[in-house]
């Protein structure tokens, strides 16, 4: 029989805010030279018998508008060619619920054992590669605020980009631990296949976002393997070429007024081989806190490392490549670029 009570349809109006998300001339190609975008109209139809949350509204928006800029994406690609170090399974993760208050939505995924790499390749390589750590603080992975929202404006400079999910954990022990393992494994498995993505071995960078942050920075000093070498990936180096370190999370000990333990510094060494040239980003007012970044470049500074600190007087954290209102935070990338540029490692 039919339903003579169809449910009511509900449309949701989203102002062109789209464009904050993809500043990408990819997309002004694909969409049309001059496109000026006030309304997206999503309609559930009475036969779908479903209501669509502002959420997965923008969601579906935010996807529409990233499909042709992210052509060259691949994504599960793993960096284990068994179990990773101590796992028994092999899960990619859970997502987590998006929450409505994000705008746009921020995917967070859970309960991964099995880690693997978002690839996105530019279209005109210029053979630098950038390994990306999001943050989630170690419980879970941001793999599109922090990592594939960077990627666009990098894909244009020439620079292929690898987010890294790594595995996650509720043990706040050592959480950084089973990540370091992943970043050291995931570097080594991009020199393994520089002919495949188009790398020049020696022009490989790391960049960490938040707990991802933590991670590159003892990842960045760390001078011996986290885990037993299996195969011959593990004969190559996880050293990375160059480093970026934004907004790192609780790299420093208030109770030592010190860096955390696990960043090493060895001045025995010569500073090249200690710790590659780092650009460093973070702001005032977050309580994860800038002491740990501005400890980190002091320490460079020592060993001549060349290295640039950005300490912004607010934006607070997480915030991604996003802007924040009444904040110049927004801005850091173009600080990235210009550094990245001025090292050869980007085009013009």
């Amino acid at each position: 029989m039919p339903d003579n009570n169809p449910a009511p349809r509900r449309t949701f109006s989203i102002v062109g805010k789209a464009f904050l998300l993809v500043p990408s001339p990819q997309l002004h190609r694909n969409v049309g030279k001059w496109i000026t975008m006030h309304t997206f109209i999503f309609q559930t139809g009475a036969q779908l018998n479903m209501r669509l949350s502002p959420a997965i509204a923008y969601l579906c928006l935010y996807s529409f508008l990233l499909a042709p800029c992210l052509a060259n994406e691949q994504g599960n690609v793993p960096i284990w060619t068994s179990h990773a170090p101590g796992e028994t399974t092999s899960e990619p993760g859970t997502a987590l619920p998006l929450r409505e208050a994000d705008n746009p939505p921020i995917s967070r995924i859970e309960k991964i054992t099995q880690p693997t790499l978002d690839v996105f390749l530019a279209d005109k390589p210029n053979g630098t590669g950038l390994l990306i750590l999001p943050g989630g603080g170690f419980r879970y992975v941001v793999p599109d605020l922090e990592g594939a929202e960077a990627a666009k404006a990098l894909n244009q400079l020439g620079i292929s980009v690898f987010v890294l999910r790594y595995r996650t954990s509720t043990d706040a022990t050592d959480a950084w631990k089973k990540p370091l393992q992943d970043s050291q494994r995931a570097m080594r498995y991009l020199r393994a296949n520089t002919d495949k993505f188009h790398l020049n071995k020696d022009r490989i960078g790391l960049l960490g976002f938040s707990a991802g942050g933590q991670v590159a920075a003892i990842h960045a000093t760390q001078q011996n393997a986290s885990y037993i070498a299996n195969d011959e990936i593990d004969a190559l180096s996880f050293r990375p070429d160059f480093l970026l370190l934004i907004y790192p999370w609780r790299i420093y000990d208030a109770n030592q007024s010190k860096l955390i333990e696990s960043i090493h510094f060895t001045k025995s060494v010569p500073p090249t081989k200690s710790v590659p040239p780092t650009f460093i980003v973070h702001t005032h007012d977050d309580q994860s806190t800038s002491i740990g970044a501005a400890l980190f470049y002091i320490e460079l500074k020592k060993l001549d490392v060349p290295a640039e600190l950005h300490v912004y007087f607010n934006g607070g954290h997480g915030y991604g490549v996003r802007p924040r209102k009444d904040s110049a935070i927004g801005t850091w990338q173009n600080r990235s670029i210009e550094w990245l540029q001025l090292r050869k490692l980007a085009r013009p």
